[in-house]
Parts: structure tokens; sequence; C-alpha cells
């Protein structure tokens, strides 16, 4: 198959805007509990569809009475955190445009959001990251930003006084003049490469995809469902599911970050999550870890080889799993499987998992302890989804058909092409980059995918980033990546080897996994970092998952030789975006002699 077109199940009236997907709530006279907030003793405290909303809006007339016109662009730069959404529909309500900026933003990044986007407000959360504001203006032409506000100094509520003189009428003319053809946010690319694009998403783009899939997904996120928000809502994947929660009546809570997600999820008790594979990744290897601190790996081993069989059988034509699967699969429920879903708060049932393959081993892993994982496949572009799995229509190991409004069609090169409601508008002040992206209504992804008989996709790789060795192979490096990620020692890995003899890669150890691993092997615990590096054990693991992973692609496109370097590929390095995607450029350039000495 080539192409594939879902005709859409949903559609909205030219005066539909995301402030809609609340107030048609309170219209039908429901009023569900949309957010949760975690008092100082840790409770999390419902937030209604009616108290959500107004105080939304009085937030919104506090922008108006700033000086906020529709169509104004105001920058929002914070932590995930109950504030965030209430701010993003303030903004909305007052008729403006969300720019999100990730709160660890450098100066220069900063000054090239709030200039390329022309915004005249920015709200951030801490003292810190106004300082970081400051800066940039000191850098560069800001000029046109005319108002810093700061959220922990209590400027949420000099907002709320301000706006005590503008009325009702007025916010909701306000509301009512922007049309979901307008810009509802500009979203800016993480920028593995050149100086970040802005993205303009619209107003339909987030209604008309969240309603087409509620069509689909109504038994995942409903008022009887809730999710804890963990990934940056300055990513297109966190705020499309944000705001796909509020049109499905969902509650969200909101966390700043990973740090303390096993303790968070089991106060929320989510019932479906959204992660990126490296969250599963380290659910998976903490729990063996634990398994291997306590002398039970064997166990653990053997149960998720049940759990992935179990799947497996689950999900083939026949449907049927044998007797003797069925009771082995039930007395590791009990010894394993039940402490797997009890780290997430028991209730998780799904999970949506997009920035990345995930594989068939996690997929298959979670799927058969009893939390199904969905994988979806877009870009910022999309608005995040083009498609997803769904419990009824699954195949782990591929990203699933596309949601309804949308299609895919696989380009003569092999290029992933996509259409439908979840489409940008453009990217601001680029028409050039803007043509470039189009072939004709359809949108270039630039990534690599073919499409099975079903119409489910499969990612194979990035167009930009395929490998060409000196013998004229053609290597995609993620397929090889992301199975090694996925050995426990391992934190990321590099594929190199354009325009060399032989596929190479750079591997870096997981710190955080370092203790338990020195001490299962009966090493200090004070064992510097730099001895590991070329330790025998060490490289005997790193090693099984290089083997692994190459035997998932052909002999000419296997990695030959590898080096472990000491030093992570992190985002606070600069060697990750924000949303965990690798700066293949800037890591070639810094690592230039480690890939040299691969083959010297």
């Amino acid at each position: 198959m080539r192409e594939i077109n879902v005709e859409a199940l949903a559609t909205s009236s030219d005066d539909t805007v995301i402030p809609t997907l609340l107030t048609r709530h309170l219209d039908a006279g429901r009023n569900p509990a949309l957010f949760a907030r975690q008092d100082s003793t840790g409770a999390w405290l419902p937030v209604s569809a009616q108290a959500f909303t107004d105080d939304a809006r009085a937030v919104a007339k506090g922008l108006v009475a700033r000086g906020v016109q529709p169509g104004d662009s105001v920058a929002l730069m914070s932590r995930n955190r109950y504030e965030w959404s209430l701010l993003d529909f303030a903004i909305l309500f007052a008729g403006g445009v969300t720019v999100p900026v990730y709160e660890t933003s450098s100066p220069s990044q900063v000054a090239w959001i709030l200039s390329d986007s022309r915004c005249g407000i920015i709200v951030t959360e801490t003292a810190a990251h106004a300082s970081t504001v400051k800066r940039a203006a000191r850098d560069a032409d800001l000029s046109g930003l005319r108002d810093l506000m700061v959220m922990d100094n209590g400027d949420l509520d000099s907002l709320r006084a301000d706006g005590a003189r503008i009325s009702d009428a007025e916010l909701s003319s306000r509301t009512a003049s922007r049309r979901k053809t307008d810009t509802a946010t500009i979203i800016y690319t993480s920028g593995t490469t050149g100086r970040p694009k802005g993205c303009a998403l619209t107003h339909a783009n987030f209604v008309d995809l969240s309603d087409n899939a509620l069509a689909i997904l109504s038994d995942i996120v409903n008022e009887r469902a809730s999710t804890l928000m963990f990934l940056p809502l300055a990513h297109v994947f966190a705020r499309y599911i944000a705001i796909l929660a509020v049109a499905g009546g969902a509650m969200v809570g909101h966390v700043p970050d990973l740090k303390n997600l096993v303790p968070d999820m089991q106060s929320f008790k989510p019932t479906f999550l959204l992660a990126v594979p490296r969250v599963f990744e380290k659910v998976f290897n903490g729990a063996l870890q634990n398994a291997q601190a306590g002398g039970k790996e064997k166990i653990f081993m053997a149960a998720a080889r049940t759990a992935a069989e179990y799947s497996r059988a689950s999900l083939s034509g026949e449907g049927r799993i044998p007797l003797g699967l069925k009771l082995k699969h039930a007395v590791f429920d009990k010894l394993v499987y039940s402490k797997v879903r009890q780290a997430t708060g028991g209730r998780v049932a799904h999970a949506v998992s997009g920035g990345g393959p995930l594989g068939e081993r996690l997929g298959h892993f979670f799927n058969g302890v009893g939390i199904t994982v969905l994988e979806g496949y877009g870009l910022t572009e999309t608005t995040a989804p083009v498609g997803v799995n769904t419990p009824e229509r699954i195949k782990i190991g591929t990203v699933g058909r596309p949601l309804p409004g949308n299609a895919y069609r696989i380009a003569d090169d092999g290029e992933i092409l996509a259409k439908g409601v979840c489409i940008f508008k453009e990217y601001i002040n680029r028409p050039d980059l803007t043509e470039e992206a189009f072939d004709g209504e359809w949108f270039r992804t630039g990534d690599l995918g073919s499409l099975d008989e079903d119409g489910f996709l499969t990612i194979t790789g990035r167009k930009k980033e395929i490998i060409v060795t000196a013998g004229g192979k053609n290597v995609a490096p993620a397929m090889l990546e992301d199975q090694i990620r996925a050995a426990a020692l391992v934190s990321q890995c590099i594929v190199v080897g354009e325009g060399r003899k032989f596929v190479g890669a750079l591997v870096t150890l997981d710190e955080e996994v370092l203790p338990a691993w020195l001490k299962r092997h009966e090493l200090p615990e004070d064992t510097p970092l730099d001895s590991l590096l070329t330790h025998p054990q060490v490289l005997e693991d790193v090693q099984a998952a290089v083997d692994a992973a190459n035997q998932s692609v052909s002999h000419a496109e296997a990695i030959k030789k590898f080096s472990i370097v000491g030093t992570d590929f992190s985002e606070e390095a600069g060697y990750l975006t924000p949303s965990l995607k690798m700066r293949r450029q800037v890591i070639l350039k810094d690592f230039a002699a480690d890939v040299d000495a691969l083959y010297s």
C-alpha cells in the first residue's frame, strides 16, 4: 500500500475555537473536573470546568487590560504547572496567540523566539526565567517586548485585578472575533539543525484533531479518565494531549519534571499516560534492577518473556491464548506485573508513546503486563499525531493508521507524506520554507517509512539522517540506536559511518544505573567513570546490546566497532533537544576525535 486516507468523523463550524472545548461542557449542563491541583500536603484537589473557565476568563481580562489585541502573540516560559494551562486558555480567550518557550532555553534562543514571533508580553514562572529574558533583551533588539510578568511574584493576581474593569461582553467579543482558521499558537521546532522554525498551528488543528481522535478513543479519554502531565507542555505532544483531555472531559494533573515520577503517579493514580520511549525504558530497567538487587533476575526475565508471548498470542489473528500460557501469566501477574502496574498508580490501562520508536520488545512487554502502549506518529507541523494505534486496531511495532480526517502517502523515495486536519498553517515569516515543505497538499515529513496492507505505518528512519558508507550502503541509524539505548547500562547511542568503510557507534553510560551495576559486579561504589569506559565487563554488556541490535539489519549495515565516551549526550550539555532528540551535528562536531579514533 502506498497511500491511505481515513474519512473525518467529526467537523466543526467556522467559529469553533479552542476555548469552545471548555464552554461546550457547560452549555451542555456538564461540569466535569478538568484539572487537579496539589495542595501543601500533596493532596490533589479537583478543579471543575466552571471554576477553570471563570479563572481563565479573569486572567484573560487582565491580558486585555494590558493591551493584548486579537492575534497578538503572548509568550509563556514555565515548567509544567496548573497555571501553564490556565494562561494558555486565558491567552486564547483574549483572542491572543500562545507562544511556548522551553524553560531550559538559553538567552539567545529566547531572544530569537520573542523577536521572530513579535511577542509584546511574556509570562515567566520564576525570577530566574525572567533573568534569562532580561539577558536576551540586552543581547538582542526586543524593543517590541513591553511587559514581563513572573508567576511566582504574584503577577497572575495582578492580571486578575487589572481585568476587573473589562466587561464580560468585551472579553466574549474578543474570543468570538477569532475563527478556527486563525493561528492559535506558534510552536518552535526543537532545532536539531539550524535555527528553530515557528510553526503556526490553528484552532482548527487542535479542535478538529481532538474531536476526530475522541471519535475512536473515547473509551480512553472521557469524564472518568485522568492523566498526569509530566512531559513539557511547551512541546506539541503534551500540549495536544492536554487540550484533547479538555475536549473529552478528562482530568489533568501537572508535575514539573520526571524526578519524582513514580511517587507522583502513585499519588495521582492516572488512568492513561503519555510518554516518550525513554520513559518506558526507564520503567522496565528500573523493575529489572530491583529484581537483580533482590536476586530475582531469572524470575523477572522469565516474566518478561511470558508477558511478550501473552501479548503476541492475544493480538494474533486467532486471539486464543493457550491454557499453559494463561496459567504462567497469572502466576507472574501476582509476582511481577502487579508491581509494575502499581508503580504507575495502579489504574493505568493505556499509554500513548511518541517522539521516537518504542520497539516491539517494550510494546509487547507492557501490553502483556496490562498497560497497552499505543504508539503514534507526528511532528510539530502535524499538531502531534497524524496517526496512532488504537485498542481496537493495534499492531505493536507500527505507529498505527491515520486518525480520522488524516492521510499518509509514501513517496517514491520512501518519504512519508501527510495531509489532513492536523497539518499546520505555515512557518511564520518563512514562506520559502513553507513552500519547500509541501508537495501540493501533502506535507513532507522528512521521515522514511512503509505502509502494510492494512494501512499501518512503520517508521524506518529520518531522510536527512541516512548514513551512506564508503561502499555506498544506505544505513538508517535510528533503528540501531533505539535498540542499543534500550539496554539498561546505556544512556545514549549515536551511529556513525558517513563516507567511512564501516558503521560504528559512540555510546554513553547511564550514571543512574551504575551504582546498582557496580554492586552487582562486586566493584567499589566509588569506581571512577573514566575507568569504566574500557572495563571488560562494561564492554561485554555493551557489545551484547550491539550484537542484539545488529540482528535486525544486514551485515553491511551492522555496527562493526563502538567506543564508550565519558560525557553523556544530555539536554544540559546541548546534545539533546527538550523533546530528547539528538542534535547530531553538534555531537559529531564535539566528538569528531572519538569518531576518527574508531577508524584509525
